[in-house]
C-alpha cells in the first residue's frame, strides 16, 4: 500500500502523460511505451483505457488537405470507421477524423444570365438609337414595340423622363391608323390594370401621350378612345363589386388606375389653362357608391386606397361647387364601421380614414405669406434663437426681457474672440494669428512609427 502511494499529489492523474514522456516509465494497471513514429494501446485493465474519437462530421472544410491524407492513408473516403493516428511526436496527437468529401456544384460561371419573363435583351440598345429605323430593328410589330417599352418602364420606372420623348416619336412614325391607335391603347390599359404598381406610371404614360400624339382619326384622339375604353369597364360596376375573388381583383386595380388618370391626367382648356377631367371626377364618385353597396373586405379596402389617393383633391373640388359630396361618404364610412359584417382590421382601416380626413387629409397650412411671424402671432418664434450666456455663465435668449441689456455686455466682452464677428465668420482673413501658432510637426517618435507604417503598408499591398 505505501508503495503505490509513494509518489507526489497529482502525479499519475493526466493519463499517463508524465510517465510516457519520460521515457516509458510504468504506472499501475499498465505499461506503454512510446517510441518515435509508432503508439500502442493500452491495455484493457489500464486505470484510464482511451477513449474512443468522436463520430466525425458528415462535412469537410474546404480544400484537398483532407482528401490527399485520406489517400496516402488508403480509407475510403465515405468511411466512418476509427481511424489510426501516426505519431507526431513526443506530444500525444489529435484523433485524426474520416469524413465526406466536399459535394461538387453544379454552378457555373458561364451560365447565361438572369431576365424576367418577357424582358428583351436587344431593346435598350434598340430603343437609343436615333433613327427611326434603328429603333424599331428587331420589332416585327407594334404590340411588341409597345409591350418591350412597357415592361421596361415597369422594371426601370427612373427612364420615363429621359426616354418618353423618343418612344412618342416612334410611335408618330408607326401609328398611322385607328386600328393602331387602339391596339396602342388596349395594351397600356392592361399593362396599368393588370401589373401591380403601375397604375401610376401608366397615368402619366396616357398623360404624355394625349398631348404628344400627332394622328386624330375620326374615332377619337388618344385621349378620347382610352376614356371609351375605361367606360367600358365602369359600366359594369355594380356586377363586378358582387362577383368573384378574380373578378373583383381586375376591377379594383381599374379604380386605382382611373383615380391615378384623375390625379395625372390634364385637359388644356380654351385660354390655356390646365384642369382635370369632370367626366372622371363624377365617375370615381360612383365607383365609391358601388364599392360602399357590397360591403366585403375588398371592396372596403379598395375604397379606403381610393379615398387616401385621391380624397383631399376630389374634396376641394366638390367644395369649390359648393357640394358636400365628402360628408355623405365620411357618413357611409360610419356607418358601415357599426353595421356591417367586415373584419376588424378593416373596420380599423376605415376608423384611421375618417381620422386622416379630419386632420385635412394630412395636409399643414404654415403662416400665411402676407403676415410677418412675431413673437405674439408665432408661439413657435423663439424656438430657434441661439443660446448665450452671461459673465456669470446664466444662459439667456432673446426670448428673455432683458436680452437686450445681456447682449450688450456680450458685445464688450468681443476682446474674447477678436477674430470672429457674431455669427462666427471669420474675419482674420489668412495668416491667422491662432491657427499659425499652431505646430503642425509630428513628435519625432510619432513621425518614425508613421513611416515604419506606410513602408509596411506598401510591402503588403506588393504582395
Amino acid at each position: 500500500m505505501s508503495e503505490s502511494f509513494d509518489r507526489a499529489p497529482g502525479a499519475a492523474r493526466g493519463r499517463g502523460r508524465g510517465a510516457l514522456e519520460s521515457g516509458g516509465g510504468t504506472r499501475p494497471g499498465g505499461s506503454a511505451s512510446r517510441g518515435s513514429g509508432s503508439a500502442q494501446q493500452h491495455q484493457p485493465g489500464g486505470l484510464f483505457p482511451q477513449q474512443e474519437p468522436l463520430r466525425p462530421p458528415k462535412t469537410a472544410p474546404l480544400g484537398t488537405g483532407m482528401a490527399e491524407h485520406l489517400q496516402k492513408t488508403g480509407i475510403p473516403s465515405g468511411s466512418q470507421d476509427k481511424v489510426p493516428v501516426p505519431d507526431s511526436g513526443p506530444e500525444k496527437a489529435e484523433p485524426q477524423l474520416a469524413v465526406d468529401p466536399v459535394a461538387t456544384s453544379n454552378l457555373s460561371v458561364k451560365a447565361p444570365e438572369f431576365y424576367p419573363p418577357g424582358y428583351n435583351q436587344n431593346f435598350n440598345q434598340n430603343f437609343t438609337d436615333s433613327s427611326f429605323e434603328n429603333r424599331c430593328d428587331g420589332y416585327l410589330t407594334l404590340a411588341e414595340y409597345v409591350q418591350d417599352f412597357l415592361n421596361h418602364l415597369t422594371e426601370q420606372p427612373g427612364c420615363f423622363d429621359t426616354e418618353i420623348e423618343q418612344f412618342a416619336e416612334t410611335l408618330n412614325g408607326w401609328v398611322i391608323a385607328d386600328e393602331a391607335l387602339q391596339e396602342l391603347v388596349e395594351l397600356i390599359y392592361q399593362q396599368a390594370t393588370s401589373v401591380p404598381n403601375f397604375s401610376y406610371m401608366g397615368a402619366r404614360l396616357c398623360n404624355y401621350l394625349s398631348h404628344h400624339l400627332t394622328i386624330s382619326p375620326q374615332s377619337g384622339n388618344f385621349r378620347q378612345l382610352l376614356l371609351q375604353r375605361c367606360r367600358t369597364e365602369y359600366e359594369n360596376r355594380d356586377e363586378a363589386t358582387k362577383g368573384d375573388e378574380t373578378t373583383r381583383k381586375q376591377f379594383h386595380a381599374f379604380v386605382l388606375f382611373l383615380a391615378e388618370l384623375y390625379l395625372n391626367l390634364e385637359i388644356k382648356g380654351t385660354k390655356g389653362q390646365v384642369t382635370r377631367a369632370e367626366i372622371l371626377q363624377e365617375g370615381l364618385r360612383e365607383l365609391l357608391n358601388s364599392l360602399f353597396s357590397n360591403p366585403v373586405d375588398s371592396n372596403l379596402i379598395c375604397a379606403v386606397k381610393l379615398l387616401k389617393l385621391t380624397g383631399s383633391v376630389l374634396e376641394d373640388a366638390w367644395k369649390e361647387k359648393g357640394k358636400n359630396d365628402m360628408e355623405e361618404i365620411i357618413q357611409r364610412i360610419e356607418n358601415v364601421v357599426l353595421d356591417a359584417n367586415c373584419s376588424r382590421d378593416v373596420k380599423h382601416m376605415l376608423l384611421k380614414l375618417v381620422e386622416l380626413r379630419s386632420s385635412n387629409w394630412g395636409r399643414v397650412h404654415g403662416t400665411t405669406p402676407h403676415t410677418e411671424a412675431t413673437p405674439e402671432n408665432d408661439p413657435n418664434y423663439f424656438m430657434n434663437e441661439p443660446t448665450f450666456y452671461t459673465s456669470d455663465g446664466v444662459p439667456f435668449t432673446a426670448a428673455d426681457p432683458d436680452y437686450q441689456e445681456k447682449y450688450q455686455e456680450l458685445l464688450e466682452r468681443e476682446d474674447l474672440f477678436p477674430y470672429y464677428e457674431e455669427n462666427g465668420a471669420d474675419l482674420s482673413g489668412h495668416g491667422e494669428l491662432y491657427f499659425d501658432e499652431i505646430d503642425d510637426e509630428m513628435d519625432p517618435e510619432i513621425e518614425e512609427a508613421y513611416e515604419k507604417f506606410c513602408l509596411e503598408s506598401e510591402h503588403k499591398r506588393k504582395q
